[in-house]
C-alpha cells in the first residue's frame, strides 16, 4: 500500500535539503549560544557546562524524540491503513494532556510519584476508546478518524474548562502541552533512547506480519494472521513510544503525523524502508524545528515552544509536498453506504423544526436548582428568562450555522468527513481572534468577530484552492486540513503558552461559553443566521450540481470558480459566528450533515436545512446538559456538544453510515 509516489532523484534532493538544513541550523545555535563574556577561565567553564548538559542533550532529545513520534506514526498508519492516523488524531496527546491536567488539579501527588505513569494511562485510555468505538466496522479509517477526533475534541475540551475552572494550579500545563525541549540534564534523551531502542526491536519482529497488512483482511486471515491480535499489539508499540515522548517533552503534535508522509515522498515503498525512514524524517523534523526555536530565542528564552514550531514548519511543508504526491483510490471500506432518500422531506423538516422548538421550550422552562429540578412558571419564569433565554437562542442559532456550514464544506469538497472542526476552519477563526487580541489593547466584539471570519475564510478558501489546484482527493483533502489545523493550533498554543491577560480569553472561547452571552448578541446572531441561511434557496442548483465535478459543472453552466467562492464565503461566515460564541471545539458542524443524511435528507437546499436544525438541536440540548448536570456549576458548551453527539455519530456509523449527500 502506497499513499506517495516521488523520483528517486526528488527523494535523494528532499533528504539531503532537509538534513542539511537541520545541520546547518543546530551549527548556528551552538555558535551562538556559545558565546559568553567573561574571564576566560569562567566562559571555559561555562561554555562546557551549556554544551555537555544542555545543548546537547537538547539536541538529543530532539533527535531521539522525533524518531520515536516518525515511528510510532508509521506503525499507526500502517497497521490502521489510514494516512491521518497519528498520536494527536487518535487522540492519545490529548488524552494524556487531560490525565495530566486532572492529575494536577486534583491530585498532584501523582505526578510526584510517577508524571510518566499518568501522561500513559491518560493516552491509552483514549486510544483505548477510539478503538473500542471503531472495533464494530473493522477500525475503518473514516470511523476510526471520527471516533479519534470526538475523543480529542472531548480531552480538549475538558482541559480547556478545568484551566478555566482551576486556572491558578493548571495554567503552566498549557506550556507543557505546547512541547517544550529545554534540558538540564541527559535524563529525557536516555530514557526516550532507551524506549525507542526497544520499539524499533518490536517493531523489527512485527516486520513480516506488517507487510500482510497491504492486503484486505479477508486475504490476511487466509494466510493465518491473527489481525486481532497483531493490531492491538502494533498499537500498543505505537502508544507506548508516543506517550514516552509525551511524558518526557510534551505535546509534540505533528511528527507522528508528517514523517511517514515525507518518508513516503522521500520513495519508501516497503514496510522495512517506511519503518526505516519514518523514524529518520521524524528526528530531522524535530531537530529542525528546535533549531528554527534556538536560533530565533531571545534573551527572555524561546519566543514559542517546539511543539508549536513543529506545526509551523510541518504544515506548510506538508501542504507544498502534497501536490507532487501521486494519488490513490481510498480503500473500499472508507466509502460510506448510501442512505435512504425521504418521499415527503418537506415535511420532516417541518417535523424537526417542531422538535427544535419543544427542546428550547423544556431548555427554558425546565432546570436544575438549589432544590433541584423543577419546571418554572410565573414571576420565577420572567425572572429566568433573562439568563436563559439568550443562552438558549445564541446556542441555537450557533449550532445552525454549524450544521449548515459543515454540511456546505461537504458539498463543496466531496468529503464527509469535511467539517469546520476538521479542516482548520475553526482553528483558522480562533487565529483570526488571537491576532485581533494581540494587536488592540481592548477589541470590542465587532472586532473580534471580523477578525473571526477573515482568519476562518482564509483557511477554507486556502484548503479548496489547494484541493482544487492539485486535485486532491478526499483523503489528502483530509490531510491538507489537519495539517492546516495544526499550524493554526501551533499559533494558539505559542499564545497560550506565552501567559498575559489575553490568555484566558481564548482559553474562554476555546472551550464554548454561552452563559455570558446577552440578549443583545444573542438577537445579533440569530439574525445573522437568518441572514446567511437566506441566500440558500437561491443556491440550490449550485450545491447539486457542484458536487459532480467542475468539468460537469461547467458543462452545466456553473460559473465553477465564482459558485465555490460565494459558498466558501457563506461557510466562514457561518464558522466564524457560530465559533465566535460557542468556540470551535463542537462537533456540530461534523455530525449534523451525518444525520441529516441518515434522516433521509440527500439533496440541495432542504439537505442544508436539515443540519441547520439538527446543528440548533445539538448545541441547544448541549447547553441544557452544561447548565444543569454539574449544578451550580456550569460546563462549557463546546465540551458537552462532542459528548452528546460524538459518540451517537459513532453509533450511526456503525449501523451503515451516511451517504456523501
Amino acid at each position: 500500500m502506497s499513499w506517495f509516489a516521488t523520483p528517486p532523484r526528488r527523494a535523494a534532493g528532499l533528504w539531503l535539503g532537509l538534513a542539511g538544513l537541520a545541520v546547518a541550523l543546530l551549527a548556528v545555535v551552538l555558535a551562538r549560544r556559545l558565546e559568553i563574556a567573561g574571564d576566560l577561565e569562567t566562559a571555559r567553564l561555562l561554555r562546557e557546562a551549556l554544551f555537555w548538559h544542555s545543548l546537547l542533550p537538547r539536541i538529543a532529545t530532539a533527535l531521539l524524540a522525533g524518531a520515536a513520534l516518525g515511528l510510532a506514526g508509521a506503525l499507526l498508519q500502517r497497521v490502521l491503513r489510514n494516512p491521518i492516523a497519528d498520536p494527536s488524531t487518535l487522540g492519545i496527546a490529548s488524552g494524556a494532556q487531560l490525565a495530566l491536567t486532572l492529575a494536577l488539579a486534583f491530585a498532584p501527588g501523582l505526578l510526584a510519584w510517577s508524571r510518566e505513569g499518568v501522561a500513559l494511562a491518560g493516552g491509552a485510555a483514549a486510544v483505548a476508546l477510539v478503538l473500542a468505538m471503531s472495533a464494530r466496522r473493522g477500525l475503518d479509517p473514516i470511523t476510526v478518524v471520527v471516533a479519534g477526533m470526538t475523543v480529542s475534541l472531548m480531552a480538549g475540551a475538558a482541559s480547556a474548562a478545568l484551566v478555566l475552572a482551576r486556572g491558578e494550579y493548571v495554567l503552566s500545563v498549557f506550556i507543557w502541552g505546547a512541547g517544550s525541549l529545554h534540558q538540564q540534564s541527559w535524563n529525557s534523551a536516555l530514557s526516550i533512547g532507551g524506549r525507542l531502542a526497544l520499539g524499533a526491536a518490536a517493531a523489527a519482529v512485527l516486520l513480516r506480519p506488517l507487510a500482510v497488512l497491504a492486503l484486505d483482511d479477508a486475504a490476511a486471515r487466509s494466510l493465518g494472521v491473527a489481525l486481532t491480535a497483531l493490531r492491538g499489539l502494533v498499537i500498543g508499540v505505537a502508544v507506548w513510544l508516543a506517550v514516552s515522548v509525551i511524558s518526557e517533552v510534551g505535546v509534540i503534535g505533528f511528527v507522528g503525523l508528517a514523517a511517514p508522509a515525507f518518508a513516503r515522498l522521500a520513495g519508501a515503498r516497503t514496510p522495512h524502508a517506511l519503518l526505516l525512514k519514518a523514524p529518520l524524517m521524524g528526528a530531522v523534523l524535530l531537530a529542525l524545528a528546535d533549531g528554527v526555536v534556538q536560533a530565533t530565542a531571545g534573551a527572555r528564552g524561546d519566543l514559542i515552544p517546539t511543539g508549536a514550531m513543529v506545526g509551523l514548519l510541518g504544515g506548510p511543508l506538508l501542504l507544498w509536498l502534497l501536490p507532487r504526491a501521486t494519488p490513490h483510490a481510498p480503500p473500499a471500506e472508507a466509502t460510506p453506504a448510501a442512505g435512504r432518500r425521504l418521499a415527503r422531506p418537506g415535511r420532516a423538516l417541518a417535523l424537526l423544526a417542531g422538535a427544535g422548538a419543544g427542546l428550547a421550550a423544556v431548555t427554558l422552562t425546565l432546570g436544575a436548582g438549589p432544590q433541584g429540578w423543577s419546571f418554572a412558571g410565573g414571576d420565577l419564569m420572567a425572572d429566568l428568562l433573562a439568563f436563559r433565554a439568550p443562552r438558549t437562542l445564541a446556542a441555537g442559532a450557533a449550532g445552525a450555522l454549524l450544521g449548515t456550514a459543515g454540511g456546505l464544506m461537504q458539498r463543496l469538497t466531496g468529503n464527509p468527513l469535511a467539517g469546520p472542526e476538521v479542516l482548520g476552519v475553526s482553528a483558522g477563526a480562533g487565529v483570526g481572534i488571537a491576532a485581533a487580541l494581540l494587536v488592540f489593547d481592548a477589541p470590542g466584539s465587532g472586532v473580534l468577530l471580523a477578525a473571526s471570519g477573515i482568519g476562518a475564510l482564509c483557511a477554507l478558501v486556502f484548503i479548496l484552492a489547494l484541493g482544487a489546484r492539485a486535485g486532491f482527493g478526499p483523503d489528502r483533502m483530509l490531510l491538507a486540513g489537519v495539517a492546516l489545523g495544526c499550524m493554526c493550533l501551533a499559533v494558539l498554543s505559542a499564545v497560550f503558552a506565552a501567559g498575559g491577560w489575553n490568555t484566558f480569553l481564548l482559553l474562554g472561547w476555546l472551550a464554548g461559553s454561552t452563559d455570558k452571552v446577552e440578549m443583545a448578541e444573542a438577537a445579533g446572531l440569530a439574525l445573522c443566521a437568518l441572514a446567511l441561511l437566506a441566500p440558500l434557496p437561491l443556491l440550490g442548483r449550485w450545491i447539486d450540481i457542484l458536487p459532480l465535478g467542475a468539468p460537469v459543472a461547467r458543462a452545466l453552466g456553473v460559473p465553477v470558480a465564482a459558485s465555490r467562492l460565494l459558498l466558501s464565503l457563506l461557510a466562514a461566515l457561518m464558522t466564524a459566528a457560530a465559533t465566535f460564541v460557542v468556540g470551535p471545539l463542537s462537533l456540530a458542524g461534523l455530525l449534523a450533515p451525518h444525520l441529516a443524511r441518515l434522516l433521509g435528507f440527500v439533496g440541495g437546499p432542504v439537505f442544508l436545512f436539515a443540519a441547520a436544525a439538527i446543528g440548533a438541536d445539538l448545541v441547544m440540548l448541549a447547553d441544557w446538559l452544561g447548565r444543569n448536570v454539574a449544578y451550580p456549576y456550569q460546563i462549557p458548551v463546546g465540551f458537552f456538544a462532542a459528548l452528546v453527539g460524538g459518540p451517537y455519530l459513532i453509533w450511526l456509523l456503525q449501523r451503515g453510515g451516511p451517504s456523501r449527500g
